[in-house]
Order: structure tokens, then C-alpha cells, then sequence
């Protein structure tokens, strides 16, 4: 029987997964509430992603089953969230179910009294019991149970469930005025290293994620100290994972995470984030190292996403399932007959070299999995490397072409202005690194999209849609836009950039601070269909947004002489100082962060007719910690443009709290200068 509910109306790809469900599914809204009220019924909210897994698993066990939809029909108000278009809600239900269970994921499934206040959850649960779980119907069962038998216990534990959760906001954070000294910053170095890898790369045990904000920070670390234990973690975990199953070999592009420490076997979904903030890394690595491998998987990443994630006027979509034909890893894995098929002859040597054998190294199929370095490799066996990686590519592009007969995974369409921002500042990151102006242009268009599409009548939006009603901005959408903002000023040296990032802090400021202290609530202060407002500090799949404020507010400090901004900054992080140490693997931008208030920062401005003639050049080289600004002429409102130098070509000017060395009028001069004292 073919069954419609209300998720039909919906935009998101995995509230319309769910639209032909027997489940009577509410989207969130004052419908759904309002309903669970006046019937006096418990609420279930189930959440998950369309690349998610066992959130489809448990639609094809669970919510497509005629009787477990009856029961939850008749006994609860079910809404279904997509948690990339509502993040805020999946903020305050994950925390809830990690309070008590101890874990969290997706699905969530999570009961709430009629007034939205949690009560009870959990994660995927089987349809008959299993893994030491009950069944889902049992689950419904029981709570149903629950809810009308002991109606005063369920209102008790969600008064104390939403007090925890108010409460838990200020985990970790302990203001105080003491000195960011550069042993802090050590310390949390020693601590990364403490956990790390040092065979595989990454940090700590399976399951493993890239962790790019950590191995930024022992990149910086690197430059600022000589640290070369440092280095070595962070390249070792570039390397493995760019050896391993977690990076499509054949395709580019970065899965969300390996479930072993080997980087063999990932959970394959791609996702935007994921590779923007991949991007970020290996550019910073290519910029220190020179390593081409890097520049290639640069290339091979953006050339994937450019391919498969691009919509037609610049921007990106989500995120690409990591099932296909509704088996998870089906699109990327390789029978070694089928290899050998269409290989012929060069076969052995490429089976040899990503260690593909008859029984597979997964599920009796082969995922690519390189051995060691292709150089190592090819010399081994009497071949110049040069010649061996212009063989592996001919393979790969038949490989390529094999592998585009087959379905692709779902593609999650939906465009989310924070994710595009965390791509655009990775697109200007790759651009200052490889110099290929075709990453700059792709940068630029993408945020005039983001402006056309989402920026309406002065106020941005988080989700719009013809539909329904638009989905006002979080603060990591507004985090992510101002740093790529500044970021695009670097790369293109148009001041109306920093203006546009100036004028969204000043927003943010107004509508997200916590007026009691310095941090920022994750939802604006008009939002009101929230239980309660959250602070998000620590790092997650993506960047703390506090954190990146704290950047953000730095910098911008500098570029419009504001201290106050400055100071906010500062105290932001002395507040995490704490946390920063003890749990450093979970701060990595707070510590990125730190390290630009406790090491020494270089001002540079470039001015005259010829100065964005430059730019390139300049930002090929790692300076991280430097503000960058570049005019052709004087602008009102930029401190660090008084009393520069216009009427010439071109004029390179290094400066300290706006005390500026004598400037140079030849680049090739200013640039070796500049390698010389930084």
C-alpha cells in the first residue's frame, strides 16, 4: 500500500526518504507541537542525514513496517528532523541522549514530554532484539507504558534532563585573567602527541576521524617552534590517510571516517565539511613541504567535488551517500578479476601496489589501499617514479571510466551556506598554495551564490526554500561566512570583503552573545521554537563556532583597529584554558586560536596600482600568523592603509601593531626578507 505523510511537502532529501513511510511523520513545527499538546501525547523525534547508514537501515526494518508504524501512530506525535537543516535541535536531543546513555549517533531517536522536554532515547535500534538491545517495538511499548503509568517520574526526569542540558553549556568553561603563554601551547602539543598514532597516523584507537583541526595545530606548532615530532605526526597522518581506503584512490575525495586504525575501510559517505577541511590541511602541509603528492590529492579532491557535489551556478551540495543499490560501499569496491579484465597485462602491478588480492581485503571485494609510497614502490621494482605515476594515472582514468557505468550513491542536494563557506576559505587555502586561479574564481562564485540565494532583505538564512518558511542562520553558518570573508580579501585583495565580514560579526554580536559572558549562543536571540539555547565550544565534525568567532573577532581587531574585539577574543580563550590542556584533542581550533594570541603576528600591506600582481606569490609560502591586506589606494575605515604609499606600482610594507619597517618597492627583495625573519 502506498502511503503519503507530511514530509511530501518537505525540501530535504532525508525528510522525503521518509514521505511514503506508514509512519504518520510530522517536520518539526507548531503543527506537530501544537497537536502533542492538545492530544496530550509523548513526542518522538527521530533524526538522521541522508548519507547516514543506519539511519536507512533502520527505515527499511523499522519505519516502513505496517505494524511498528501503527504503534507509533497511535501512540506517539512523530516528527522526523534532517540534522543538517535543524542542527540546533540535534545539539539539544544529542546531548540529552549522550546524558543518558552515554553514547550518542544517528539515528536518534529520542521521546519528549508534550512540551518538547526529553525524557528518554537512544540511538538504531533492531527490530527484534539484538546487539543486547530491545527491539524498537519494544521500546515503543514500554515508553508508551511508562508515559501513562508513572507520568510524574517522566516529568521529573525531563525537568532534570533540560536542566542538565542548560546547565552543560558552561562545561569547561573557567574565566579568568592569567597570561597565553607559549608553554600552554606546548603542553597541548605534548597531549596530542601523547594520543597519537605514531605507526598509523591520526590519534588515538578506531574509529578514526581526520582530526584536521589537531594536525593544523601541530603544523603550526611546527613552524612556531621547530617542533619536528610535530611535523612528522602530522605528515604521518596526512600520508596514511592518503594511502588509505578513507581517500577514493580512483575518484578523490575524502570519506567521513575509517572504523579501523588503518585507514582501510571507511564509512563511505562524502561529505562537503569533510573535504573542505581535508583541503585546508593538505594545503598547509603542500605550502611547508613542497610534498607533490599533496598538490595532487588538492587537485584530485576539488576536481571530485567540482564533478559530483557542484551545483551549475557554483555552489555545493551535501553530501554523498555511502550506499549505492542499498549497499553501503558497493560504488567504490573491486572484484580483482574485473581489474584484471580490464588492466590486461599491467594488472600485477597495480594489484601489487593497492594490495588487491583474490579473497579482497573487505567483504571478499577489494578496496584500494596503497602499500607504501608510490616511489618506494616503483624503484623497487627498476621503474623511474616519474614514469610509474604517469602509468598509475592511465590506469586510474580506465578505472574511472569502468566505474561511471555503475550507480552512484545518493546525492544529498541540499545547500547549506556554513558548509559552502568552510569550502570557500578551503578553496582560497588551495589557491594560495598551488597558485591555479581556477580554485580562486570557483571561490569568488560560490559566495556571490551564497549572497543571491541566501542573504534576503539584510539577514542571512540557514535553509530557503519556494515551500515553507526559511530557516533563519546559526551562528557556525555566520562563523564559517566571516572567515571566508577574510579569506577572500586575501586572495583577491577587494576590501569590500572585510567590510561584509565586519558588518555579520557586528550581527552576530548583537543577536548571539550571551549577555553574562563572552561566548556566543548557537541560535540567534528571535529563534524561539528551541527548548533551550546552547553554547557549542568544543569542536565537532566541523570547527568549535565560538572558536572560530575568536579568530574571526582577532583578526578583524587588527584590520579596523577595534581592541575591544581583540579583547573579546582573548578572553575567550583564557575562559578554555583548562579544557584547551586537558582534552586538547577535542580543542583544536581554540588551540589554533591561541597560538595567534601568543606568538608574534606580522601585519603585511601591499599597496599601489601593480600590489594584487602579488598576492599570489606571497601567500604560496606558510605564514600563518599574519594579517594580509592589499589596495591599490587609500581606503576610509582601514588603519593599516594610513600613511602608506600609493602613487607607485607597487609597495610591500611589514608592520607590528601598526609599527611598520621600512617598505620595499621590489618584491623579490620584501619576499626573501620576509622567508628570512619568519
Amino acid at each position: 500500500m502506498q502511503h503519503t505523510n507530511r514530509l511530501i511537502h518537505e525540501t530535504s532529501p532525508y525528510l522525503l526518504q521518509h514521505a511514503h513511510n506508514p509512519v504518520n511523520w510530522y517536520p518539526w513545527g507548531d503543527e506537530a507541537l501544537t497537536t502533542a499538546q492538545k492530544n496530550d501525547l509523548p513526542i518522538l523525534v527521530s533524526i538522521g542525514y541522508s548519507a547516514c547508514h543506519w539511519c536507512h537501515v533502520m527505515e527499511k526494518e523499522s519505519f516502513e513496517n505496517e505494524d511498528t508504524a501503527a504503534l507509533m501512530n497511535a501512540y506517539f506525535i512523530n516528527i522526523k528532523i534532517d540534522r543538517e537543516e535543524r542542527p540546533d535541535l540535534d545539539h539539544i536531543y544529542m546531548d540529552a541522549i549522550q546524558t543518558l546513555t552515554g553514547s550518542g549517533g544517528w539515528p536518534l531517536n529520542v521521546f519528549l514530554t508534550p512540551d518538547a522536554k526529553p525524557f528518554f532515547g537512544g540511538t538504531y535500534f533492531p527490530p527484534e532484539r539484538a546487539y543486547n538491545r530491545m527491539s524498537w517495538s519494544e521500546v515503543l511499548i514500554a515508553v508508551h507504558k511508562t508515559f501513562i503509568e508513572k507520568r510524574e517520574e517522566v516529568e521529573e526526569q525531563a525537568a532534570q534532563l533540560t536542566q542538565h542540558i542548560q546547565a552543560s553549556d558552561q562545561f569547561g568553561i573557567t574565566p579568568q585573567q592569567t597570561d597565553l603563554l607559549p608553554e600552554m601551547s606546548a603542553t597541548i602539543t605534548e597531549n596530542i602527541l601523547r594520543v597519537a598514532d605514531t605507526k598509523w597516523g591520526g590519534f588515538g584507537k578506531a574509529p578514526k576521524f581526520p582530526q584536521t583541526m589537531v594536525i593544523r595545530h601541530l603544523l603550526r606548532n611546527y613552524h612556531h617552534t621547530g617542533n619536528g615530532q610535530a611535523l612528522q605526526q602530522a605528515l604521518l597522518s596526512i600520508d596514511k590517510m592518503l594511502q588509505g581506503g578513507i581517500y577514493d584512490q580512483i575518484g578523490g575525495g575524502f570519506a567521513r571516517y575509517s572504523t579501523d586504525a588503518e585507514w582501510l575501510v571507511p564509512h563511505f559517505e562524502k561529505m562537503l565539511y569533510d573535504n573542505a577541511l581535508i583541503l585546508e590541511v593538505l594545503s598547509e602541509a603542500y605550502q611547508i613541504t613542497q610534498n607533490t603528492t599533496y598538490r595532487t590529492a588538492i587537485a584530485e579532491t576539488i576536481n571530485w567535488l567540482e564533478n559530483h557535489l557542484m551545483h551549475p551556478e557554483g555552489c555545493f551540495y551535501s553530501a554523498w551517500d555511502a550506499d549505492s543499490e542499498g549497499v553501503e560501499g558497493k560504488y567504490y569496491v573491486w572484484k580483482k578479476w574485473k581489474i584484471e579484465q580490464i588492466l590486461g597485462n599491467d594488472a600485477p602491478l597495480f594489484c601489487a601496489f593497492y594490495g588487491i588480492t583474490d579473497t579482497g581485503n573487505w567483504e571478499h571485494s577489494n578496496i584500494l589501499w596503497i602499500q607504501e609510497p608510490a616511489a618506494f614502490f616503483a624503484e623497487k621494482r627498476g621503474i623511474q617514479p616519474e614514469i610509474f605515476l604517469q602509468m598509475l594515472e592511465g590506469w586510474k582514468q580506465l578505472l574511472r571510466k569502468e566505474r561511471s557505468k555503475r550507480v552512484q550513491p545518493g546525492l544529498d542536494n541540499k545547500i547549506l551556506p556554513g558548509w559552502n563557506a568552510l569550502m570557500i576559505h578551503a578553496l582560497g587555502k588551495a589557491y594560495t598554495a598551488t597558485g591555479i586561479e581556477h580554485f580562486r574564481n570557483m571561490a569568488i562564485q560560490n559566495m556571490q551564490f551564497l549572497e543571491a540565494k541566501f542573504y534576503r532583505n539584510g539577514s542571512w538564512y540557514h535553509s530557503v526554500s519556494m515551500h515553507s518558511v526559511p530557516i533563519p542562520v546559526f551562528l557556525d553558518d555566520l562563523a564559517f561566512l566571516i572567515q571566508a570573508y577574510i579569506t577572500l580579501q586575501e586572495i583577491t585583495g577587494n576590501a569590500d570583503y572585510l567590510l561584509k565580514a565586519r558588518q555579520f560579526t557586528e550581527a552576530v554580536m548583537q543577536d548571539y552573545s550571551d549577555e553574562e559572558d563572552c561566548y556566543f549562543y548557537f541560535t540567534a536571540r528571535q529563534q524561539k521554537d528551541i527548548l533551550v539555547r546552547k553554547k557549542e565550544i568544543y569542536d565537532g565534525a566541523t570547527p568549535s563556532a565560538n572558536a572560530v568567532m575568536a579568530y574571526n573577532l582577532w583578526y578583524l581587531s587588527v584590520i579596523f583597529y577595534l581592541p575591544e574585539w581583540a579583547n573579546r577574543s582573548r578572553r575567550m580563550v583564557e575562559g578554555l584554558q583548562k579544557v584547551m590542556i586537558d582534552y586538547s584533542t577535542s580543542f583544536g581550533y581554540w588551540a589554533l586560536v591561541l597560538q595567534h594570541h601568543i606568538f608574534q603576528n606580522k601585519e603585511v600591506v601591499f599597496t599601489g596600482s601593480e600590489a594584487k600582481n602579488y598576492i599570489a606569490s606571497f601567500l604560496k609560502k606558510y605564514f600563518p600568523n599574519k594579517i594580509f591586506q592589499v589596495s591599490e589606494n587609500f581606503k576610509e575605515g582601514f588603519p593599516l592603509l594610513i600613511g602608506k604609499e600609493y602613487n607607485c606600482k607597487s609597495m610591500f610594507y611589514v608592520c607590528e601593531n601598526y609599527a611598520c619597517q621600512y617598505p620595499q618597492a621590489n618584491f623579490v627583495n620584501f619576499f626573501s626578507e620576509f622567508q628570512l625573519n619568519h
